[in-house]
């Protein structure tokens, strides 16, 4: 593997399990076992690095965000993308999770993550308009751009959420996760037709994960004094 590609991997996974603040270029040489200036011959700074994760993290998403063409839209497909979102919100939770002091320290990926989330809300209210050509979904197309906003938000802040309501030093688990994808098609069970009610039901089943995994004492009985 080439040393850029290793240096891109090293920091992927050192920002998903310590968070981006708490790294440094020093640390991921360190754990590359390479010198500063071999990482520096690469990437300038920290930021350029961010910004090429970035950069994968939105191909990845914009490469399966796509309405199908030239058939019509099945309950498979929802299954498809809510997969495929999950695993691109596990493969890159930092960027979730810390989203709000990446896009602060620069500018510049602040812009291109406006061009991507409009991209995504774009797409994605394409994609419930299939929904409800295909008769999977009763919905106008405002509840449609409803449902792609509200998606986004959800996706969003999910990891952060998770992380802070966790208990301190919880480690994010893909379980987690999972249970942000459930509260997505939760949002969207009331407007799904009768006849794919079936289908849907046995979608959240494969889907469910208890709160608890999150915050284990939600239901506990207050401690008394």
């Amino acid at each position: 593997m080439k040393t850029r590609d290793r240096i891109i991997e090293a920091s992927l996974e050192l920002f998903n399990e310590q968070g981006e603040r708490n790294v440094t270029t020093n640390h991921i040489a360190a754990h590359l076992g390479i010198s500063p200036g071999n990482l520096y011959y690469h990437f300038r700074n920290k930021h350029e690095i961010i910004s090429e994760l970035f950069e994968r993290y939105a191909a990845q998403v914009e490469g399966f965000l796509q309405r199908p063409t030239g058939r019509g839209m099945t309950m498979d497909d929802k299954a498809f993308y809510l997969e495929a979102l999950l695993q691109g919100m596990w493969q890159y939770r930092f960027i979730h999770r810390d989203l709000e002091q990446i896009l602060e320290s620069d500018s510049a990926l602040a812009t291109r993550y406006r061009q991507f989330a409009r991209t995504a809300l774009s797409s994605a209210q394409q994609i419930y308009q299939g929904f409800a050509d295909a008769g999977i979904l009763r919905i106008t197309p405002a509840i449609a751009e409803t449902l792609a906003i509200n998606g986004l938000i959800m996706l969003t802040a999910w990891v952060r959420f998770v992380a802070t309501v966790s208990e301190p030093g919880q480690a994010i688990t893909p379980a987690m996760l999972r249970r942000g994808v459930l509260q997505l098609v939760q949002l969207e069970s009331p407007w799904v037709s009768d006849a794919y009610r079936a289908e849907l039901d046995q979608l959240l089943a494969r889907l469910d994960v208890p709160f608890a995994v999150i915050v284990p004492k939600i239901n506990s009985e207050p401690e008394m004094a």
